[in-house]
């Protein structure tokens, strides 16, 4: 090999260096990143690594089905709560004045009974 292709060679080792070590870092990075949110592993062909699932990944998923659940019941009854208040908001005075008068009546009579 004659010195002026072993000192090109030379020339660019420092910007290979560059770009491997930001490769491997970008590479640490973001399995650092799917670690740490709890994304599993996976190999050069895309599968996980791990396919496992303990029993704190059964139950923590069975909690949050749960909550998810209560959640959405809370919401739907926010949501008729909601459309309430905008019939309300809405409807002519009148009308509301009357519907009051005749849950009042409703009421009375329960309490008489």
């Amino acid at each position: 090999m004659d010195a002026s292709k072993f000192q090109s060679i030379i020339e660019i080792f420092p910007y290979l260096a560059l770009i491997t070590t930001i490769w491997v870092g970008g590479w640490v990075f973001t399995t650092w990143l799917r670690i740490k949110h709890g994304y599993p592993l996976e190999n050069s062909w895309g599968r996980a690594m791990h396919p496992t699932t303990d029993k704190e990944s059964v139950e923590r998923i069975k909690l949050l089905t749960g909550e998810n659940a209560q959640l959405r019941a809370e919401l739907g009854s926010v949501k008729d709560r909601l459309e309430t208040i905008e019939r309300i908001v809405t409807d002519e005075p009148a009308r509301l004045s009357r519907e009051i008068d005749q849950l009042q009546l409703v009421r009375s009579k329960k309490d008489i009974a």
